[in-house]
């Protein structure tokens, strides 16, 4: 009777009426997430020659999803162990975050053999980023202000938000070379940073752009950080995947260290595993002492157990497996190596068509001078919303595209499309 009473009554009520009255009426609509737009249109269109080139995740020569060999051994290795399903700790699997550690520091690092090294296991890079602004938001003795090279990957601004952060902005791209404007770094660095800011620094491969500095400029940013008493906090979502070389990836943040710099850092395994649903990473400080270690081991359990009590053990286990036995270990390198080796591959390609096949205007060297998984191409929005619409190849509005999803069999038309767009043909 009171169901009945109730639908009779809520059928006179005008659904304008009930709108207004609902909880979450006065919930604005968010702006739309400019790499899933693109995803979405892209799946939309039924074009046969269509190409995705804005999704951040390793793509073969087939353009097909990539396992790596090293994982599926991992995995049989894993399930042959017949591994239960209890929780991890708060701070995740030990072994796992020891050879994360090992992998970004280096075996010889100084504060790793003094047993100062703080780690947990995370959920991936943005979980790492997340851990480390939340605990130097509590911690970090200093202003809460933080510098991000412009431009810098788009999470990294609401991740140090969230965190009650203010952030501000370093010079780091130059739009006009589409290289690094060192100058401007090192100016706002010297200049502008107030002392003890944090600033976040792309370990390798920066997201979006592709442009590193060099070791002598790094050793210049160590210095001008030391100088100034800055807060290096480094993103190292590419160790390996960049040069192919893990070590030569870790430059920058094994050079801070041996500098003396008490570092953050955030590890992921998503690009150079493969681990991109396994949400695997580790975030990590350098501390003074082992005494101190512990207490700093102690505010990031605290931190986390209200966060997500405890990181998933899959993921951790299949990492663990390779960093830990020395057959995959290798196997893993040669495959991490091959991976960089094919999107250096295509930056080469893609140099070639554009510069000596088609002669396209413009200066395109910064194509192979830039490095990882992403480029900046320099092309301009009206143009990427023509190579959308007339030549059905995406990529985000400014112009960076992911080299991943280029392979032997789209990158001529992609060039060409290029080509057209830059003239205006298409």
């Amino acid at each position: 009777m009171l169901a009945a009473t109730f639908t009779r009554r809520s059928a006179g009520v005008g659904a304008g009426v009930l709108r207004s009255v609902s909880t979450w009426s006065a919930v604005p609509a968010g702006p739309p997430d400019p790499i899933l737009g693109v995803t979405e249109a892209f799946k939309a269109d039924k074009d046969p020659r269509k190409i995705n080139l804005g999704v951040g995740a390793y793509r073969d020569d087939k353009g097909k999803p990539y396992v790596l060999d090293c994982v599926k051994k991992a995995e049989s290795i894993l399930e042959a162990s017949q591994q239960d399903k209890e929780y991890l700790p708060i701070t995740g699997f030990a072994d796992f975050t020891k050879n994360a550690v090992k992998l970004a520091y280096g075996a010889d690092s100084a504060p790793l053999k003094a047993g100062s090294i703080s780690a947990t296991q995370s959920i991936s890079g943005t979980g790492a980023l997340r851990i480390g602004a939340a605990f130097l938001a509590r911690h970090y003795p200093h202003a809460k202000v933080v510098y991000l090279p412009s431009p810098t990957w788009g999470n990294h601004v609401p991740i140090f938000r969230d965190s009650g952060f203010e952030v501000r902005n370093y010079g780091y791209f130059n739009p006009t070379t589409l290289g690094l404007n060192f100058e401007a770094l090192k100016a706002d660095l010297l200049t502008k940073a107030p002392e003890h800011s944090v600033v976040l620094l792309h370990a390798c491969a920066h997201n979006p752009t592709g442009v590193d500095p060099t070791p002598e400029q790094w050793a210049e940013i160590s210095d001008i950080c030391k100088e100034r008493k800055l807060f290096p906090f480094f993103d190292m979502a590419y160790q390996g995947f960049a040069s192919g070389s893990t070590s030569r990836d870790a430059f920058a943040v094994r050079h801070f260290v041996s500098q003396g710099h008490q570092i953050a850092l955030c590890q992921s395994f998503a690009k150079n595993m493969g681990l991109y649903g396994e949400r695997v990473g580790a975030f990590s400080l350098v501390t003074a002492d082992p005494e101190e270690k512990a207490r700093v081991d102690s505010q990031l359990k605290i931190i986390i157990r209200p966060m997500y009590s405890n990181p998933p053990a899959h993921g951790a286990r299949i990492a663990n497996t390779i960093l830990s036995n020395e057959e995959l270990y290798a196997q893993w390198e040669r495959e991490v190596k091959g991976m960089a080796e094919r999107i250096i591959t295509m930056r080469d390609n893609l140099y070639n068509i554009l510069t000596n096949d088609l002669k396209t205007p413009g200066e395109w060297g910064h194509i192979k001078s830039q490095i990882g998984m992403f480029s900046f191409t320099g092309l301009k929005k009206a143009q990427t919303v023509a190579l959308a619409e007339k030549a059905h190849v995406y990529m985000t509005a400014d112009g960076r595209i992911s080299m991943a999803g280029l392979n032997a069999s789209n990158i001529e038309y992609f060039a060409e499309s290029v080509h057209g767009a830059v003239k205006g043909t298409l």
